[in-house]
């Protein structure tokens, strides 16, 4: 038997998967290109395990909730029923997995920021494994809507910049009203006297008729 069996470990989390190579796709003997099963310990919680969807499954929710988390975005991953659901709680973290066999109860499961970081390594730890050659799903990492870096802003500190504004416009304003007009002054006239055009300049060479 070819299977092989790689391990990804942290401090609060292990992660386990096994397999054959396919050996029509040119795979070498130490390869996983058919995904048999795969493992998941958490410190503190019960052993996960299932086949290829459930991984993807897992890694489609995780690693988008995770993004979400470290741009400061608190929101839930996942509707109600789908099989894997991320959820805010509190200070914590909240796994919780359905399965698609009615006689199975769904499962919840406690994680905190280091647990949930741990989680994150393995799985981009296996995602980023060159020896194993499986074509996982493309995690899609959209802009933030604006909604959301919005509401991620203190409300106050949201509020500092068109508050300030508003009051330097008043403060303009009154200052404006308060100050006078400045004095409109008449031109000033030249002293001297005027020339009356009208009146005749005696020639001073002439006599005086009086004389």
């Amino acid at each position: 038997m070819l299977k092989q069996s790689y391990r990804y470990d942290q401090t609060t989390a292990r992660l386990e998967v096994e397999g054959l190579p396919d050996f029509s796709a040119g795979h070498a003997d130490q390869a996983i290109g058919i995904l048999s099963t795969w493992r998941l310990k958490i410190v503190g919680a019960s052993e996960l395990e299932g086949k290829r969807e459930h991984l993807e499954a897992l890694m489609q929710v995780v690693i988008p909730y995770v993004r979400l988390r470290l741009s400061g975005v608190v929101r839930s991953i996942g509707e109600l029923n789908d099989p894997v659901r991320m959820v805010p709680d509190g200070s914590q973290h909240r796994l919780d997995l359905t399965s698609g066999q009615s006689e199975i109860p769904p499962l919840s499961i406690q994680l905190d920021d280091a647990q949930l970081a741990d989680l994150v390594r393995c799985l981009d730890a296996l995602r980023g494994d060159g020896r194993v050659c499986l074509s996982w799903p493309a995690i899609q990492h959209e802009p933030l809507p604006r909604r959301d870096l919005v509401e991620r802003i203190p409300l106050l500190q949201r509020l500092t910049a068109p508050l300030l504004g508003g009051a330097t416009v008043i403060v303009l304003a009154v200052l404006g009203l308060l100050l006078p007009l400045p004095e409109v002054q008449a031109p000033r006239q030249e002293n001297g006297a005027e020339v009356n055009p009208e009146t005749p300049i005696s020639d001073p060479a002439q006599g005086d008729a009086e004389r």
